[in-house]
């Protein structure tokens, strides 16, 4: 527990010293790929979540997904590329084959799906090579290009508002 403890200090220490800013003014080009970083530990209903991006136009082969658990059980079937707390290493690194791929991929929109700060999410929406970042207003504003002030378990909310925004931006 301690130890625990000592890695999500050491990880949030080692992100607010390497400028934790988003990087760059997002691009000016409609979204087509999306990826979808949820934390399974608290939100289970992943599967309506895709299903109302499918109903906003969204192709299902444009979107993956990255799942986080605090800790998976030993016979857990898990369908998704995920990772977990033991990834995550002293020196603020995620040391996972499924983080890796996830964040060189250059995503139009990266949709960071979780309202609670927990370090191996916010260093992995961090790493993402992400066009253009979203995610709630209660995580660190200087990790997202857009906020959304609800919390996760009003996907539709959430999904609404920002296919409202995107419009807006012509992003979609």
């Amino acid at each position: 527990m301690f130890l625990n403890f000592f890695k999500n200090f050491s990880a949030k220490r080692i992100l607010k010293k390497s400028s934790l800013h988003v990087k760059g003014n997002p691009s000016p080009h409609p979204i087509h790929t999306i990826g979808l970083l949820i934390d399974k530990t608290y939100f289970e209903d992943k599967v309506n979540l895709i299903e109302e991006l499918l109903t906003h136009g969204i192709k299902r082969e444009n979107i993956e997904i990255l799942l986080y658990k605090d800790k998976f059980k030993k016979k857990e079937v898990i369908n998704y590329p995920s990772f977990s707390h033991k990834d995550l290493s002293f020196k603020g690194t995620l040391e996972n084959e499924n983080v890796a791929n996830f964040t060189n991929k250059e995503f139009d929109m990266l949709i960071s799906y979780y309202d609670t700060e927990k370090a191996p999410l916010m260093i992995t929406t961090f790493k993402s090579k992400a066009n253009f970042k979203v995610g709630f207003s209660t995580i660190d504003k200087r990790l997202n290009h857009f906020m959304i002030n609800t919390n996760a378990e009003n996907y539709k909310v959430f999904v609404s508002e920002l296919f409202k925004y995107l419009k807006i931006l012509n992003k979609i």
